[in-house]
This record gives C-alpha cells, sequence and structure tokens, in this order.
C-alpha cells in the first residue's frame, strides 16, 4: 500500500469553532497544541491558590498612584485567550498592563497576549501540562513572564522570556518574602499566596 494512502487517518486540528460547539454551561476547554482539552475542575486548593494571587495583585489593578498602589495593569481570572488557531487557553489568572491594552476588550476571545500568566498547579497532571507543555506553549508565543504557584510543594517560581525560551529567575518556599518580577515594587510574604495572613 502507498505511504500516502486516502485511507490513512489524517489528525484534525482543533480551533476556537471546536471550543464554542460545547454548549456554553460546559464550556471548560482549552485547545492545546491543536488537542480540545476539558480544564481540570478546580478543587479548594486550586481556588485558594487562584483567589490569594488575584487577591495579592489588588493594588496593581488601578492607574499608578504611588508606592503602596503601584498600578498599571489589569488582572483577569480564567479569561479565554486565543493565541493562535490551534492555541486557545485558558490561564487560571493572566495580566496585561495598561499601556498595552488600556481597556478591557468586550471580544470574546481575547487575541492580545498577556504580559504575565500563573497557572496553579494541584497535582502531578497539571504539573505536567502547566509545568512542561503550556511552559513551552508560552514560551513559543513569548508571554514576558510566567508564574507556576505549586499548592502541593507550596513553592513559587517565577519565569522570565528570553530568546532561548524561559529562565528560572526565583524559586521560592512559604516561609520566605521576595520580590516576583514584574510586581516586585511590593515585597511578596509568599506565604500569603497559600492563605497565610499578611503581616
Amino acid at each position: 500500500m502507498p505511504a500516502n494512502s486516502s485511507s490513512t487517518p489524517t489528525r484534525q486540528l482543533a480551533t476556537l469553532a471546536d471550543l464554542l460547539a460545547i454548549p456554553e454551561a460546559e464550556r471548560f476547554h482549552e485547545i492545546l497544541d491543536g488537542e480540545l482539552l476539558p480544564k481540570e475542575l478546580a478543587g479548594p486548593q486550586h481556588a485558594l491558590g487562584q483567589g490569594n494571587v488575584r487577591g495579592w495583585l489588588t493594588p496593581f489593578q488601578r492607574r499608578p498612584n504611588g508606592p503602596d498602589r503601584p498600578g498599571g495593569w489589569w488582572i483577569l481570572t480564567e479569561v479565554t485567550i486565543e493565541l493562535a488557531p490551534h492555541q486557545v487557553e485558558r490561564p487560571d489568572v493572566a495580566g496585561w498592563r495598561r499601556e498595552r491594552m488600556p481597556q478591557v476588550p468586550t471580544a470574546f476571545p481575547l487575541r492580545l497576549r498577556p504580559d504575565w500568566i500563573c497557572e496553579v498547579l494541584t497535582d502531578s497532571d497539571g504539573r505536567r501540562r502547566d509545568g512542561l507543555q503550556k511552559r513551552r506553549i508560552y514560551a513559543d508565543h513569548q508571554i514576558p513572564h510566567y508564574w507556576l504557584l505549586d499548592m502541593e510543594r507550596q513553592t513559587l517560581t517565577v519565569l522570565r522570556w528570553t530568546e532561548r525560551g524561559y529562565i528560572e529567575v526565583l524559586d521560592a518556599g512559604r516561609t520566605e518574602r521576595v520580590r516576583a518580577e514584574p510586581f516586585d515594587s511590593r515585597e511578596l510574604a509568599v506565604g500569603e499566596l497559600f492563605g497565610d495572613d499578611a503581616d
């Protein structure tokens, strides 16, 4: 049989149209490398991490107004972003600098690449998907900053994009106080991201 037989099935890469074909109430999916995948359901630890990251970033989610209100960002959770026809992500938390995105668009999905993304890891599947596959995808699309918040290991990893891909600029445990780019104008007690009370 010829190598290029017409009977050989070819993989159909998923697009936004495939995502939109899912009923809205069930549409908790992403398209990674052309594969339509359900996003893991958010358990309590995942929701805690996502909420704490979002809460800590509140001073950045406004216009700049001094050291206690650095501002300058739009911070969104679980927003659908189409990075390419076969790459439609739904990051846990994502941020755009206001000089690049003066207003939050009303159109769906967002197509302007974020300046920062945070994914919350709660299990080994999440570590593989977010720590390997999404890390590669986000690097391919030059997302400048990528945070991985590991709820089980209680660590925050901060990555910065370079022409060679991501480099790790910070790996901090729960008890540490750090300045984590791109939000390094404020000191972060890493434990706050895991539920510790602010000082």
